[in-house]
């Protein structure tokens, strides 16, 4: 009777719609999937704090901390009764759903059996027993998809879409999809989403971040004005959003205002300090104030060296916390170390080379990587034969254009210093026959190199090199 039992029980948990049922994280380290719902993806405010802590308590499951998985579901509970009391009901099933499965997995068969019959029971009053369709239903599918990354991106405008052919200019719905149409953009390529954001806007003028979306999306199109009236009333009306903050953060480092910039990205980390990819935006928009000082000579004019170090301190003290807080944060320990032998710090900076040397980075910043540890050897250790050796396998790499052309001027630079002294030299004849088989081999550069750069994320990017 039990074994009869226990298959039933089974058997309807596997039709519950919840995150247990729609497969979510796949590939990606526990550590990486919650990293991305807590700081890395956006909608961190408080409308999507319910699907957050469904979310950590899909997580927390899966690391084996069962009572910390049923703490969240009692908090996604409570946001629920107080964000949607008339609905409240119908938007927790999805979180009866995560109750069962936590429950089951721990043992507790009888208080899974519970939940399960509160789905049934909510369901068959819309005549469906365990698994209805319910726009509430899809659009929370929506949001859990949205904050699990972009692979999850055309399953969740799914998800918005089917919403809204049964509640046409809903404006959660239309938010959603609009988010979506935006992402989609950003990763793959020709479609425009200022229709769905204009829109969305429209039916949802509350909603701040989609005001930033559609500022970004119109700063591409030199539309300068609306973008920035757009990111002043967001910000003015949901000062402590953060999302709404690094969106707006990224339209200004991208007008080149960076201390506008580093004014909503203080805030943003005065309201989440614990975010590391905060933090790294801020160093690096320290560091492009230092790199700004080098570019006018002021690093070295008397009276300026005091505000030149400090920059620098600032930017160390931010990608130090960021790394910190996530050591796998792409190019934080090359920006480290270029920092720290500004300042004749070294072995600081050779440490923090190699750390990065033994990452898995993609092409695009490990070959920015040899660019900036080839300068290193270059300028500051004098050591030419280790420049020659990361230039050449630097322009091996080739994806990122300008970095190529930094290295190939680099390295005929010092072949044509060396011809002239000797215009036998075996080493700038090296030099020169690989530059031009590989001149001959090269493969026009991947156009998407730099799309992180781009993107609403505001990804610190390898695009800032030296």
């Amino acid at each position: 009777h039990s074994e009869a039992t226990e298959n039933s029980l089974e058997s309807s948990l596997r039709r519950l719609k919840c995150h247990f049922t729609w497969n979510l994280g796949g590939e990606n380290s526990l550590d990486d999937f919650e990293d991305r719902v807590c700081h890395q993806t956006e909608l961190q405010n408080g409308e999507f704090k319910a699907t957050a802590y469904n979310l950590l308590a899909y997580i927390k499951h899966h690391r084996g901390r069962g009572e910390e998985a049923l703490e969240c579901l009692r908090q996604a509970e409570g946001l629920i009764q107080q964000q949607h009391p008339d609905q409240a009901e119908i938007r927790s099933l999805v979180t009866w759903g995560n109750y069962a499965w936590v429950y089951y997995h721990m043992g507790r068969h009888s208080e899974a059996q519970v939940y399960v019959d509160k789905v049934r029971e909510t369901c068959k009053k819309f005549s469906s027993p365990y698994r209805m369709e319910s726009p509430e239903l899809d659009s929370e599918e929506g949001w859990s998809r949205l904050k699990c990354g972009s692979k999850y991106t055309e399953r969740a405008k799914a998800c918005f879409e089917k919403c809204l052919e049964k509640c046409p200019n809903h404006p959660e719905y239309t938010s959603g999809l609009a988010i979506c149409s935006y992402r989609l953009d950003e990763w793959s390529g020709p479609k425009n989403p200022i229709n769905a954001l204009r829109q969305a806007i429209r039916l949802n003028p509350d909603n701040q971040y989609i005001k930033v979306l559609l500022a970004l999306k119109l700063q591409k199109m030199n539309e300068e004005g609306e973008a920035e009236s757009l990111v002043e009333e967001a910000v003015e009306k949901a000062p402590c959003a953060i999302d709404v903050l690094r969106g707006a953060a990224m339209l200004y480092r991208k007008k080149n205002d960076v201390d506008k910039a580093i004014e909503l990205l203080t805030r943003a980390v005065e309201c989440s300090p614990n975010n590391p990819y905060l933090h790294c935006h801020l160093g690096v928009c320290y560091r492009a104030k230092v790199l700004e000082y080098e570019k006018r000579g002021l690093s070295r004019r008397y009276g300026e060296r005091e505000d030149y170090q400090e920059l620098i301190r600032r930017a160390v003290g931010h990608l130090k916390r960021a790394d910190e807080l996530n050591g796998n944060l792409a190019n934080v320990g090359s920006f480290l170390a270029c920092l720290h032998h500004r300042v004749g710090q070294y072995e600081e900076a050779e440490y923090y080379f190699q750390r990065e040397f033994s990452k898995e980075l993609t092409a695009v910043d490990r070959q920015v990587l040899h660019l900036r540890y080839g300068n290193f050897q270059w300028f500051q250790m004098k050591c030419e034969s280790k420049a020659i050796h990361h230039f050449l396998e630097g322009v091996k790499i080739n994806q990122d254009p300008k970095a190529t052309g930094k290295m190939e001027k680099k390295l005929r630079g010092i072949a044509d210093t060396r011809l002239s002294i000797n215009g036998d030299d075996p080493e700038a004849l090296r030099i020169l026959a690989c530059l031009e088989e590989l001149n001959e081999k090269r493969q026009p550069a991947d156009e998407n190199s730099e799309r992180g750069a781009s993107s609403g994320r505001l990804s610190p990017s390898a695009s800032f090199v030296e």
